[in-house]
């Protein structure tokens, strides 16, 4: 679309920035990355919060609206771990995977959802909306699948027997819990900005 929307979406992740332009493509809103220096300090102890902080210093940063998310993976056996910390859960994507599975290794229930809060602030960055997403599977006992990132290798969403890192890119989008709150994120912006 010719004049479409421009929002700035809170990450340093290129994955994460296509990923939402994939899900939003023909809803004449495109996202684009925040300046350079955009690096939040995710102090707060909830997604809504740290998703707060990330849009809030983007608009600082840009002067424009913006939109960030927070997500993670949440182990129902593990109470709900790594939940918020589940990018610094350990240093390297594979660590991460690991961790989560040994962890897991002397546990029956695998049950864990994949969480995603999603926060729209205007260029002041007063808060215009906030729609969460959530996407509910378990965790495998061996990662498989090369699409993705993350815990993707892991996690099988309920009614699939294939894990995410299996699907095809639009299958992913239409059940992920980014693409589910960001479906939501999309008509609040089509109807109101």
């Amino acid at each position: 679309m010719a004049n479409s929307i421009k929002i700035v979406f809170a990450t340093g992740n290129p994955h994460k920035l296509q990923e939402v332009n994939e899900i939003a493509k023909d809803s004449g809103i495109e996202f684009i990355l925040p300046p350079k220096d955009f690096d939040p300090d995710e102090t707060g102890e909830t997604f809504e919060q740290n998703s707060l902080i990330k849009a809030q210093e983007a608009s600082k940063l840009s002067k424009h609206i913006s939109l960030a998310d927070d997500s993670g993976l949440c182990v129902e056996a593990l109470n709900g771990a790594p939940g918020i910390h589940s990018a610094r859960y350990d240093t390297t994507a594979q660590k991460r995977i690991d961790k989560l599975l040994n962890n897991l290794a002397d546990k029956d229930n695998r049950k864990a959802k994949f969480v995603c809060v999603m926060t729209l602030v205007d260029a002041e960055g007063n808060i215009l909306n906030q729609e969460i997403g959530e996407c509910h599977g378990k965790i495998v006992k061996t990662q498989a699948g090369t699409n993705g990132f993350g815990y993707d290798p892991i996690f099988m969403p309920d009614g699939y027997d294939i894990t995410i890192a299996q699907m095809s890119e639009d299958l992913k989008n239409k059940i992920s819990h980014r693409g589910n709150a960001l479906s939501k994120m999309i008509k609040f912006i089509q109807n109101n900005i």
